[in-house]
């Protein structure tokens, strides 16, 4: 049963992944090891454990049941990223975790990847301190699905002129 989806990566006009996407040990797209698209990955391992990091080698990919390569970081080891980009404000989509057992999936108003690292680097929506975030996507492509059996759903927030998504990071109960 899926709890909340949220649109994440990033796709070639050709509607390919731009970025390595794992699913169900599959591997889709291709390893990016340029740019800050992708410079974020959200894996989840064969044993269950999950986690945000910074794209390392494309070797350390290959232990992951589900993975999605995008960016950028916005936040590392607890301290905002350097150099993000303050100058275009979109919608974004990101992922949030303490580096421990808290998560949090969201979507939030037009901001720059600069505004959004400053914002997270005081800590979560819900006031811990964050471990590491990523951003998923951005722009028009921007969707939020939460169900009713998640305290505070059903929401689903999808704009009128949003595009297709190809892909979500999808959280289902075990």
């Amino acid at each position: 049963r899926v709890l909340v989806a949220i649109n994440a990566g990033f796709f070639t006009p050709e509607g390919k992944p731009l970025g390595l996407v794992v699913t169900q040990g599959k591997r889709y797209g291709a390893w990016k090891s340029s740019s800050s698209l992708g410079s974020g990955i959200f894996a989840e391992s064969f044993s269950g454990q999950l986690s945000i990091s910074r794209r390392s080698s494309p070797s350390a990919t290959y232990g992951a049941l589900e993975l999605i390569q995008a960016g950028p970081l916005l936040i590392e080891s607890g301290s905002k990223v350097g150099g993000l980009d303050s100058g275009k404000s979109a919608l974004r989509s990101i992922l949030v975790t303490d580096g421990g057992t808290r998560w949090w999936i969201g979507k939030t108003s037009s901001c720059s990847l600069a505004a959004l690292g400053s914002a997270l680097a005081s800590g979560s929506p819900e006031g811990w301190a964050i471990g590491n975030a990523m951003n998923l996507d951005g722009g028009r492509s921007t969707d939020l699905f939460v169900s009713s059996a998640v305290p505070g759903g059903p929401i689903n927030r999808r704009g009128f002129l949003n595009r297709p998504v190809r892909n979500f990071l999808v959280l289902k109960s075990r």
